[in-house]
């Protein structure tokens, strides 16, 4: 339903844009939007890994630096049938996560040293399975896609601003300046259903992948309890990356609301609850059918330091 309902979405903006193009730019003005928008989001597809890991000051880990991290994505990768992505973290006290890269065979995935001090493992588990389906989902591709017609379209409404738009256009001034004002509010609204769209359909990948959609739940409510109090600078600097997190790092965006880039919260656990009851009743193990140990609540240890013995290995997770 949800490709469906997302495939439905990128129909629309498509048309959007051809029927913006056609009474603001003509059909000339049309071409030279779009192809202007392709080249600008094609840099930012081939580049934005790169850009918003920089953007965010992550540091990539290897196994010896965060054990229980780096173990946890690659157990999960596995599960997922996905390459191995590189893993970052960022020094910011926020709970966050998000996932980038262009394909699969070079994503990335980075949390924040907040998440890892409030999650347990279960719960960790479950956030990195929601950010490992955004990489198995092509989400980047999508949202490149998207962002390229937005972008053609408010391209669009410039030039008609600038330049005049198609003489042609019987609806006068008045029904010009009305396209040049809703055609980009149009096209955002659509770009944030998408959005939406697409972290529901993460959360139920993502529960599917670790084997219990309670875990992800639990950690959903921990992160936009401990979110909405702590101010995320970076991203406040720059909200139009606040759509790769797993939670939204904005204040004062609580709503499941038309100009909101997640769900609600509450609209998401909701949701989990209901394919825990129906689609994986009583699940409390993940898929593979191999049991997982209760981890101890509290922090997740990801630094240098001592690491305690080993016990015997009773689950994927050690």
């Amino acid at each position: 339903m949800n490709y469906f309902k997302t495939g439905l979405l990128i129909a629309a903006i498509t048309a959007l844009f051809l029927a913006v193009g056609f009474l603001i730019g003509g059909t000339t003005g049309m071409i030279i939007a779009l192809v202007i928008a392709v080249g600008m989001n094609g840099f930012a597809y081939w580049n934005s890994d790169k850009m918003v890991l920089k953007m965010y000051d992550a540091r990539q880990v290897t196994e010896s630096e965060a054990p229980v991290l780096v173990r946890l994505v690659s157990e999960l990768a596995a599960r997922a049938e996905l390459p191995m992505p590189k893993v970052f973290i960022m020094d910011n006290p926020q709970p966050n996560a998000f996932a980038t890269g262009r394909n699969p065979e070079n994503a990335a995935v980075a949390v924040t040293s907040g998440l890892m001090k409030i999650l347990s493992k279960e719960e960790l588990a479950g956030v990195i399975a929601h950010e490992l389906a955004h990489i198995r989902n092509h989400d980047t591709l999508t949202m490149t896609v998207t962002a390229t017609l937005a972008g053609a379209i408010s391209m669009l409404a410039n030039f008609a601003f600038f330049f005049g738009g198609n003489r042609d256009n019987r609806g006068g001034i008045i029904g010009m300046l009305a396209i040049m004002i809703l055609a980009p509010l149009g096209a955002m609204l659509v770009q944030m259903a998408i959005s939406r769209t697409r972290e529901y359909s993460a959360d139920h990948t993502g529960s599917e992948i670790c084997g219990n959609p309670d875990w992800l739940a639990s950690a959903l409510q921990k992160l936009e309890k401990s979110a909405r109090g702590i101010e995320n600078i970076p991203a406040e600097k720059n909200p139009a990356s606040a759509n790769l997190f797993i939670v939204n790092p904005l204040h004062g965006k609580r709503a499941d609301s038309l100009f909101s880039t997640h769900p609600s919260t509450a609209n998401r656990v909701e949701r989990l609850m209901e394919m825990a009851r129906t689609v994986m009743p009583g699940k409390s193990k993940p898929s593979g059918g191999r049991n997982v140990p209760r981890a101890r609540h509290g922090a997740i240890p990801y630094t240098d330091g001592p690491t305690p013995p080993e016990a015997p290995k009773k689950g994927p997770w050690g």
